[in-house]
């Protein structure tokens, strides 16, 4: 693990992510509240929820994704393989 990053107090009908990453690698996870998924690796679009601690999701390289529906209560963390880089998106 190189970053940890979280995401939280995200307003209503706000959409965050909407990006894949060329080479990097992230497992996030809802410490608490929730939040949705939508995944697209160009072959499969998958939605998912993301509503319990012990339970992460790995991203990897190439699969965009975007993260929206938010709990106000929503605290989503975030561990990155590598710091972070502008050139990786």
């Amino acid at each position: 693990i190189q970053r940890i990053y979280y995401i939280l107090n995200v307003p209503k009908n706000i959409k965050r992510g909407n990006h894949a990453h060329k080479n990097f690698v992230q497992v996030a996870f809802c410490l608490t509240g929730n939040c949705k998924f939508l995944l697209d690796d160009g072959k499969e679009t998958m939605e998912l929820v993301l509503d319990n601690p012990t339970a992460g999701l790995l991203l990897e390289p190439m699969v965009w994704h975007t993260m929206y529906d938010f709990s106000q209560d929503c605290v989503l963390a975030v561990l990155a393989d590598a710091h972070y880089d502008e050139q990786d998106y």
